[in-house]
């Protein structure tokens, strides 16, 4: 008779079969590979532990604060409906309690260690130009088993630095399979007749920095879409959804260094910068630039909004997009530093993106 640890070790086995024939046989990356057979592609890739994946102990704030060792690599950050891919170096990390941050020059993210729930080292062969090539990558999932963050090294990266830093923190534990949380029920809005919409107002007129915002949605428990309709009026218009499209495209003409944000409930990851290759592919809106690679899904778009901020600086303009469970997907700012204005021609850009009710009735019953 099998022991309880056996048949885990098993059914796990049996689990990284079934995903990596998805994967191959078809020609999936791997996420899509685990949708394919049904789970997480956290589940998928602990089941290769032992294999292809090694455990890493899950002390994730010492861990992922070792990762500027690693020289230059690739930092992606993801949701289901954008990918954020950054080139260079992890730098200036640190971290408050449970919240830590990266700010260097190219890589620029927000932690929320709280939310993460497993992490990995992954060694496997992939197709690149025709050729098989050696993937090295540090990969972390939430409880959930969703991609939180994945770090790849480059051909340029330290790979000596990788290797030692998989040999520090490898897990004694290398058992393949994760267990899964499942996922929370979403949170039900409130009727709008509920809240005191004058003092929201009142509150988001006496903002003075835009990280306030989200204080602001807590304090009178309104969601982040909700807070967005029920804004000053000038302060939130709903715009069509090629918006992001077309602003892409007017800052990439115009040179215009732009912020895009894209983030999970585990990360957020930044641009700050000019972009300049804008290329559709399919439902695929792309930034594909030498340093930083956008992949959008435009489809999956539900609703935009261009939103004015008050702040100390003066007024930040900023365009938001959000999915049909009202998670954000992406936000779009101007570049600026404390202290100082936003540019004019970013906040003539997004007060220039016409309302809703001009665009599609398509997309207005969407």
């Amino acid at each position: 008779m099998l022991t309880s640890t056996q048949a885990i070790c098993n059914d796990a086995q049996q689990l990284r079969l079934d995903f990596l024939r998805a994967k191959n046989e078809r020609q999936l990356r791997n996420r899509d590979a685990a949708a394919a057979i049904g789970v997480s592609e956290g589940e998928a890739i602990a089941a290769c532990v032992g294999v292809e994946a090694t455990r890493l102990i899950p002390n994730f704030i010492e861990l992922f604060e070792q990762v500027p060792q690693l020289g230059p690599v690739l930092a992606l950050t993801r949701n289901d409906s954008a990918v954020h891919e950054k080139d260079g170096n992890y730098q200036n990390m640190s971290h408050n309690g449970q919240v830590g941050m990266a700010l260097g020059e190219a890589i620029d993210l927000r932690i929320f260690y709280q939310q993460w729930g497993f992490a990995c080292a992954v060694i496997e062969e992939i197709s690149r130009n025709a050729k098989q090539v050696t993937q090295k990558s540090l990969q972390f999932y939430d409880r959930h088993g969703r991609a939180v963050h994945k770090v790849f090294l480059r051909e340029h990266s330290n790979h000596d630095a990788f290797d030692s830093l998989v040999f520090r923190w490898r897990d004694p534990d290398q058992s393949p399979g994760m267990t899964v949380a499942a996922l929370p029920p979403a949170v039900a809005e409130k009727a709008d007749a509920e809240i005191d919409v004058e003092r929201f107002r009142a509150a988001w007129n006496g903002m003075h920095d835009t990280h306030q915002f989200f204080g602001l949605l807590r304090d009178f428990g309104v969601t982040r879409t909700q807070g967005l309709r029920l804004a000053p009026v000038q302060c939130a218009r709903r715009v069509g959804n090629d918006a992001a499209r077309t602003l892409l495209q007017q800052t990439a003409a115009a040179a215009l260094p732009i912020m895009v944000f894209v983030g999970n409930p585990g990360m957020i990851q930044i641009h700050s910068g000019p972009v300049g290759n804008i290329k559709l592919m399919g439902p695929w809106l792309n930034v594909l630039d030498p340093a930083f690679n956008l992949h959008l899904r435009e489809d999956l778009i539900d609703s935009s909004w261009a939103v004015s901020k008050p702040t100390s600086d003066g007024v930040v303009s900023s365009l938001e997009l959000f999915d049909r469970d009202g998670q954000t997907i992406a936000m779009l700012f101007g570049v600026r530093k404390p202290g100082q204005a936003e540019l004019p021609a970013w906040r003539e850009a997004v007060m220039r993106l016409p309302p809703i009710s001009s665009t599609s009735s398509a997309e207005k019953q969407s």
